[in-house]
């Protein structure tokens, strides 16, 4: 039995290690490192290996993990039960950390922090400048404090979501730090249900007047 359970290990192991990025993988990640306009050619070739290697590692774990392998239950925070979305993010978020470490060490070493964080903008198809500039569109006035603390709650879903496969894997990351900054919000003394509500009607009211103006 003892030699069935190492071989089984075994066989697991070599899978894992035989996942290697495919074309449409190493194509998407060249041309994320030619944005960068590095002009090292050595540079970019070690660069594009971690990105697609990362992506690799995603896809995979993604594939071989979907939302079916989490029980349907429910959500111990509201009660609700768990959408295929929340057993997705659950079954995906279970990604060895050791991935993201890889990723994030292998991208530290040749690029600086800006240029690591365009990277991280190219995963999540630049989510975090997209939506500060709707907090900016809501509440008029917002400080400084409020600007850095929202910006610092969108980084960290950003470098959360470049471990999820799909434009709505990385959308439902983000919800979970909007909802944090609106809670945020609301603790600072703002009611985001009644700023959120004045934007609407505000959209609302420009495109009624943009109709009568033609």
């Amino acid at each position: 039995m003892k030699h069935v359970t190492l071989l089984l290990l075994l066989a697991a192991t070599l899978t894992a290690g035989a996942q290697t990025p495919d074309s449409s993988t190493e194509k998407r990640a060249a041309s994320w490192v030619a944005s960068l306009q590095l002009n090292d050619a050595a540079k970019e070739a070690r660069i594009t290996t971690v990105i697609a290697t990362h992506l690799t590692r995603v896809r995979d774990w993604n594939n071989e993990h979907p939302y079916t392998t989490v029980p349907a239950g429910i959500d111990p925070a509201t009660g609700k039960p768990l959408s295929a979305m929340d057993r997705t993010i659950i079954a995906c978020s279970a990604l060895p950390h050791t991935a993201h470490d890889s990723l994030m060490a292998g991208l530290r070493k040749d690029l600086t922090e800006d240029q690591v964080e365009l990277i991280l903008d190219k995963y999540t198809i630049g989510k975090v400048a997209f939506t500060l500039n709707g907090y900016k569109a809501i509440v008029h006035d917002l400080t400084p404090q409020e600007e850095a603390t929202i910006l610092a709650n969108l980084k960290q879903a950003r470098e959360q979501a470049v471990d999820f496969k799909n434009v709505k894997e990385v959308s439902a990351i983000f919800e979970i730090y909007k909802t944090k900054n609106e809670q945020y919000l609301n603790s600072n003394g703002r009611n985001w249900h009644e700023l959120f509500k004045a934007y609407v009607n505000e959209q609302k009211a420009k495109k009624a007047a943009a109709k009568q103006g033609k």
